[in-house]
């Protein structure tokens, strides 16, 4: 399976790319907005009900509810606890340090997933790869600065937020030859509905806050904003290979920069700038090098494509 990329499927697939990267910042601004008032776990349950909601709505344009079939529980179980891990990590972290501090943390991800394919996958990862993932993690050092200011749960909250969205792509990678790309992101915004419904259950005392006409807004434009990032995303990355998507992927890291300056008057010191430099330039290096001569993009096929995924180990 190639990537026939010519001016016009890339023009597209950089539009979709942008667009789905707008749509995830948006919800991210929302998430901040609503975490000054609202519990996380009060968040998290309306924000995973709306977008279930509209997920479920567009069923049809996706197979409809035969889509979401499946033979393999345990494995969509792990991955609804790993995407209620990612979820609670980062919206926890969000809420508690400057918006650029937890976009970037959070964009350890992709370096986390090179690092895990080996054991996990068995898959070969080259020596430059290898220096590309750790200096990104010199990049976290230097955003954190463990022993310093910069260092605390939020930022450790961020990073178990990244870990867990690795491994969901990684299981992803298990799932692709069975299970349709709609079924892998239906069933893990249930799970973080699942865990926010047993904690409020649990906890009949924590306070929640009936929302206003600004928070409803906000609660229903989160839940819109995370099936367009969803939609934007898969529509980029079926059109384009990652190598050449990466650079516009991580614009989420400027836009919230700009966002969190404007809105919340976060300021980004140099080590943050350096730190977010370093892990954009390491993540976009092993997205290159992810990609062998014919374009087949490995992941991308196993994430959205739903195509029978044939394992090709390539040294670098």
């Amino acid at each position: 399976m190639r990537h026939q990329t010519t001016p016009s499927t890339t023009g597209k697939a950089i539009a979709f790319l942008l667009f789905g990267v707008a749509a995830g910042l948006c919800l991210d601004l929302c998430a901040k907005a609503l975490l000054e008032t609202h519990s996380l776990n009060q968040f998290v349950l309306v924000r995973s009900l709306i977008g279930l909601l509209l997920f479920l709505m567009l069923a049809p344009r996706f197979g409809g509810l035969a889509a979401l079939s499946t033979r393999r529980w345990q494995w969509h179980l792990l991955r609804t606890l790993l995407a209620a891990g990612s979820m609670y990590g980062f919206f926890y972290g969000l809420a508690r340090m400057p918006l650029v501090n937890a976009l970037t943390l959070a964009f350890t991800a992709p370096l986390m997933v090179t690092a895990l394919s080996v054991p996990l996958l068995g898959e070969r990862v080259g020596w430059r790869r290898w220096i590309a993932v750790v200096t990104g993690f010199g990049g976290v050092l230097l955003i954190v600065r463990p022993g310093v200011e910069g260092f605390g749960i939020a930022s450790l909250a961020v990073l178990f937020a990244g870990l867990c969205y690795a491994l969901l792509a990684i299981t992803a990678r298990r799932l692709a030859t069975t299970e349709s790309s709609y079924s892998l992101s239906v069933y893990v915004i249930a799970g973080p509905l699942i865990t926010a419904s047993i904690a409020a259950a649990a906890s009949p005392a924590e306070v929640w806050i009936a929302p206003d006409a600004t928070g409803w807004l906000l609660f229903v434009s989160a839940g819109v904003c995370s099936v367009c990032a969803w939609l934007g995303i898969v529509g980029a990355y079926r059109r384009a290979p990652p190598a050449l998507l990466a650079p516009f992927e991580y614009s989420a890291i400027v836009g919230g920069t700009l966002a969190g300056l404007f809105l919340w008057n976060e300021q980004p010191d140099a080590w943050v700038l350096a730190g977010a430099g370093v892990i954009t330039a390491s993540g976009m290096f092993v997205a290159y090098r992810e990609i062998d001569r014919t374009a087949t993009a490995r992941y991308l096929r196993a994430l959205w494509a739903g195509a029978a995924w044939k394992r090709t180990k390539r040294s670098d």
